[in-house]
């Protein structure tokens, strides 16, 4: 085809046409401007009538309100359905004068927050409420956003479904991002320092499904200010949530877990990276019925990765791929004092341990069952270095079956293969003699040095 200087003037005057429409589009998105709808930024006096007209102006008319840069004081603001407030990241400011909570909803479809700051000042909502606190509603999402001051959860969220996404939150009294009963919830990309007690809890009122993925967070420094035995001091805790994703957060500085499911069935933790947790990194507990714990790092905790509470019902878990070292023996402060610090793996029923490596555990590299309550436990091909027993086995009268093949175990000052009475030792290393006497047990196949 020849292009000649007629028809190329013409091609170049229709494209710049049409970025000049996409442009003056994108300049001219639909919105309602708050301040022309009578709101005041910076006022000392509280805008809380005026923004919530401007709120119910615009949810009608299906269009967001723009609130432009500065300070808006106010409390108790109701969003109705297809509300969406948009500000201006970093900049735009709700600050909380009182009220039930800042901002809410309840039965509100199609809800989005995105580019505000919520500042709850230090004080707490009545009744564990949250800061902002949504309600049974659908396609909610919450992007972009930053809350700080918030005296109790910063953001609560009951029988939700939709996105929390790439926002912000920093030393909340309580919990983060609090969410109960959730119907389909993405929390993803968000930045979580200093929580007074938990990070992210997953929770539901009775234990079903839930299916809340978790993904991508960074959350650093998470207290246990309100005590007790594990359900503070979390980064991540899923509780009575059945078939829940937790993957690729980064964690630092948890005081009890990095991830905790209590009674969490068909739990997936995969591929995220715990440093410094002072109690178990990462936790399957009480009555579950499977969890795959697999390619997580874990460096430095109390117990690296604990399979736990058969006796409870707890049982059916995978725990393959994953990096533990550098635990640690002495409980940290608060937290409660356990006999299994120092161990770096620790299951107990119907559960596969395969393609581990654990380093410096002074107690226990791996440690299977507990008493009688073992139950088909396969550990094979790990690698075990530097610890004080490389592998801990039950060998009480009643204990379950334990298959221990083909592992590479290094440098175990105690021995590589040792029968457990709790932690009572009764045997010497089996790895070298004297399997053969515990019907329970096959041991065979593996290195040691």
């Amino acid at each position: 085809m020849i292009v000649d200087r007629r028809h190329l003037l013409a091609a170049t005057a229709a494209s710049a046409a049409t970025l000049a429409i996409g442009t003056g589009a994108a300049r001219a998105a639909p919105g309602i401007d708050a301040g022309q709808a009578g709101l005041r930024p910076n006022s000392n006096e509280p805008q809380t009538q005026a923004l919530q007209r401007a709120i119910d102006r615009a949810a009608a008319s299906g269009a967001p309100l723009l609130l432009p840069p500065g300070t808006y004081r106010t409390g108790n603001l109701t969003l109705p359905a297809k509300a969406k407030m948009v500000g201006v990241r970093g900049v735009t400011r709700l600050v909380f004068v009182g009220g039930a909570t800042l901002t809410g909803a309840r039965g509100a479809d199609h809800v989005e927050l995105r580019g505000l700051t919520f500042d709850g000042g230090g004080t707490r909502p009545p009744d564990g409420r949250g800061l902002v606190q949504l309600n049974q509603g659908r396609g909610v999402r919450v992007i972009d956003c930053e809350f700080v001051g918030a005296g109790g959860h910063a953001l609560m969220l009951n029988d939700v479904a939709g996105d929390v996404t790439g926002n912000t939150i920093t030393a909340p009294g309580h919990a983060a991002i609090f969410s109960n009963d959730a119907a389909g919830l993405t929390i993803t990309g968000n930045s979580i320092r200093d929580a007074g007690n938990n990070g992210i809890q997953v929770w539901r009122s009775q234990a079903s499904d839930d299916g809340t993925i978790v993904a991508d967070n960074r959350i650093e420094n998470t207290n246990a200010k309100a005590g007790g035995s594990g359900q503070n001091g979390n980064a991540i805790n899923v509780f009575r949530a059945d078939n829940v994703i937790v993957r690729n957060n980064r964690i630092s500085q948890s005081a009890f877990s990095a991830v905790r499911g209590n009674t969490a069935s068909n739990l997936q933790i995969s591929g995220n990276i715990c440093t410094g947790s002072l109690e178990v990194a990462l936790y399957a507990e009480f009555g579950f019925q499977g969890a795959v714990i697999v390619n997580n790092t874990v460096d430095g905790a109390a117990v690296g990765i604990s399979v736990t509470n058969f006796n409870e019902g707890g049982r059916l878990a995978v725990v393959q791929g994953n990096l533990v070292r550098n635990l640690t023996l002495g409980p940290a402060p608060g937290t409660q004092n356990n006999d299994a610090n120092g161990t770096g793996i620790s299951v107990e029923a119907d559960t596969l341990v395969t393609g581990n490596v654990v380093e410096n555990a002074p107690l226990y590299g791996i440690s299977a069952g507990w008493g009688a309550h073992l139950r088909d436990v396969s550990i094979t091909d790990n690698i075990v270095r530097q610890s004080g027993i490389g592998i801990a086995v039950s060998v009480t009268p009643g204990a379950g079956a334990a298959l221990i093949v083909d592992n590479l175990i290094a440098e175990s000052r105690r021995g590589a293969v040792v029968g457990m009475e709790h932690h009572k030792v009764i045997t010497g290393d089996l790895s070298r003699e004297g399997a053969e006497r515990y019907a329970n047990l096959t041991v065979r196949g593996n290195r040691v040095r």
